[in-house]
């Protein structure tokens, strides 16, 4: 098959910074590409028009029309252009988006199925961090959502939350996100209970640094392992975020104030680093933890798992679908401060379970999360939607 991806992100240094989503869809075009497909990543909000390969993937970098106004409507327009000239030329079978802010809510190819993933909408964040969604978000998101030719979610939760929050009754396929698990393993054997390279107290976070992840609630956690190991670290990685609610234009600012001196003396914020160099900061930690209100199926859970890293991470929702409690993983409520600090001392002290934890996660991940995997499904179910089209 032959499929494009219409997606506002991408993580290459042609098309600027990436969230989950441009991840998601990488990991999946190199999936799918193994698999024999031929895959197009059309990716708007882009300063030019422009081509490029990305090791046999095909990007096709897009600038918004600008029209005081109207800008949403002839961007649209623009990208069902590029669509219908692609499916004329038979580039491409079908085309993949996001739920995030319903950018196909005016899009109607002529010859090719549109199939919505749900990756989170602006409208599903905005209702689990209860904040007002912005009424254009919403109407588009909904829209694209009735319109879409097949529909998929990363988890049931994701899926159940949507229709309620649109007071829609649709039928979602559930396919996880997915990461290549060659490239997130260990280089090495475990001996005994030792595990080199691994900084035996050191805890860490990666992701961006923003309220709903709980990044304020992880410094009054952080607080209690230190109360009970003097000697724990806590490393975080990621972009700072300014808070929404607060209107503060770093979130890590914010944090600094919430920890106790003792605490923030063992701390050390890395900020942003390459993609390709986080598989390393994994391997060294001895604990990942993950305190977030809000996700969808998150990527960075799934690619610690793969390292065979202890987690504690949030009981929230779509936690389940990842995380087996105390089989792979602790799930512990983000408010929950003590109880939380609780499970990642228990980790810390017991090397033995954090082996346990590990062989269990990447278990899993292969089961369920392998790139393989997603990309088999997602043929199959685009397979189902394209003949029905």
């Amino acid at each position: 098959m032959k499929i494009a991806f219409l997606t506002p992100e991408y993580p290459h240094e042609n098309t600027g910074t990436s969230g989950g989503i441009g991840t998601s869809i990488k990991n999946l075009a190199a999936g799918l590409l193994a698999e024999g497909c031929a895959v197009c990543i059309l990716v708007y909000g882009q300063k030019e028009d422009k081509l490029f390969d990305d090791n046999g993937i095909c990007v096709q970098q897009i600038k918004n029309v600008k029209f005081k106004g109207l800008s949403w409507f002839f961007t649209r327009k623009k990208l069902e252009r590029i669509i219908n000239e692609l499916c004329e030329k038979q580039q491409i079978d079908l085309v993949e988006a996001p739920d995030w802010t319903g950018i196909t809510s005016f899009i109607t190819p002529k010859k090719c199925p549109i199939v919505i993933r749900l990756n989170g909408s602006d409208t599903y964040f905005c209702h689990l961090d209860n904040r007002p969604v912005k009424w254009k978000n919403k109407f588009h998101e909904k829209r694209a959502l009735e319109k879409a030719n097949g529909l998929i979610a990363v988890s049931k939760f994701t899926a159940q939350v949507t229709n309620q929050i649109f007071s829609l009754k649709k039928q979602f396929t559930i396919i996880p996100n997915g990461i290549d698990t060659t490239k997130f393993q260990t280089n090495f054997s475990h001996i005994g209970s030792v595990i080199p390279n691994v900084k035996s107290n050191e805890i860490l976070y990666f992701g961006s640094l923003i309220r709903k992840k709980g990044l304020l609630e992880l410094p009054l956690i952080f607080n209690q392992v230190v109360s009970k190991t003097p000697n724990a670290t806590l490393k975080l990685i990621g972009k700072d975020v300014a808070d929404r609610i607060t209107g503060n234009s770093s979130t890590w600012k914010m944090m600094q104030s919430l920890f106790t001196k003792e605490a923030l003396l063992q701390v050390e914020f890395i900020g942003s680093i390459p993609y390709q160099e986080i598989k390393n900061q994994i391997e060294q930690a001895a604990v990942c933890v993950f305190p977030s209100f809000a996700e969808a199926l998150p990527v960075s859970w799934i690619e610690a798992m793969a390292m065979e890293k202890a987690i504690v991470a949030s009981n929230v929702g779509w936690s389940q679908e990842v995380i087996d409690n105390g089989i792979s993983g602790f799930l512990v409520h983000p408010t929950d401060h003590l109880e939380y600090a609780n499970r990642i001392v228990d980790l810390l002290e017991n090397k033995e379970l954090q082996k346990q934890f590990g062989h269990a996660a990447r278990k899993k991940v292969l089961e369920k999360f392998s790139i393989e995997i997603v990309a088999q499904q997602s043929i199959a179910f685009y397979k189902t939607v394209k003949k029905k089209f």
